[in-house]
């Protein structure tokens, strides 16, 4: 795996710790978490963090930047599988069999934080208030997946891209972003491997989408115009 730079950081001064870590933790959670999570790792833009088949031995918080994670199939071909953005947790896929079964690649100069696995498990132990918070991380993980699945086999290609764009903002909207206004860090190629569809596709559809006047799309700078008709529109088949 490529080598990364790494810089030392508190996770008790970062202004991001709260979507990551749970809130309410105690000076002394704080101290563990401090010793725990105590390096950060830069990725420039096209760098992978990990590769499928790499041992696991951490997880990673984004602190900045946007990720995908991909998986090659059978057929030599690339399937995105996700992406990634700050606050979130990247890495997960590793626990089951100790081992990656994805890539995880940088979509734009980024910041990740180092978290030991096997130390996080020893500390979870203690704090069930950790516990309880990774958990949950996992079972969003899984929720996630299965809307994916939803989304690939009941969804027009129209309703497939308003879904995307939607939990795009929802997204931004949590780490107190516009929910309207952003930049699709994304190719549409990308976006086509993530839900199932050809390029061709996704090109016309968010071009039906702007002529609608749902959205409004100059090269990678998004507008979202009419959200709640744009969610209205993933969520009735």
């Amino acid at each position: 795996m490529t080598s990364l730079a790494e810089v030392h950081l508190n996770c008790s001064t970062c202004n991001l710790k709260d979507l990551c870590m749970p809130v309410g933790l105690s000076p002394v959670e704080l101290e563990q978490l401090d010793e725990l999570v105590s390096v950060r790792r830069k990725v420039i833009k096209g760098e992978v963090l990990f590769n499928a088949g790499d041992d696991f031995s951490s997880i990673y918080a984004v602190r900045a930047g946007t990720f995908k994670t991909r998986i090659t199939t059978q057929e030599g071909t690339d399937q995105v599988t996700g992406f990634q953005m700050t606050g979130e947790i990247i890495g997960l896929d590793g626990i089951g069999n100790n081992n990656h079964i994805c890539d995880a690649v940088a979509l734009e100069d980024s910041e990740v934080c180092v978290i030991p696995y096997a130390r996080l498990d020893d500390i979870s132990q203690q704090f069930r208030s950790l516990q309880t918070h990774f958990h949950r991380i996992m079972g969003r993980e899984i929720v996630k997946d299965q809307n994916v699945m939803l989304l690939l086999g009941s969804m027009r290609a129209e309703q497939r891209l308003a879904a995307f764009l939607s939990s795009l903002s929802e997204r931004q909207r949590a780490r107190g972003f516009s929910g309207r206004e952003m930049v699709l860090r994304m190719t549409r190629e990308e976006i086509g491997s993530y839900l199932g569809l050809k390029i061709e596709t996704v090109s016309r559809t968010l071009t039906k989408l702007q002529k609608d006047g749902l959205i409004q799309i100059t090269q990678r700078q998004l507008t979202l115009l009419r959200l709640d008709d744009l969610k209205h529109l993933a969520t009735h088949l």
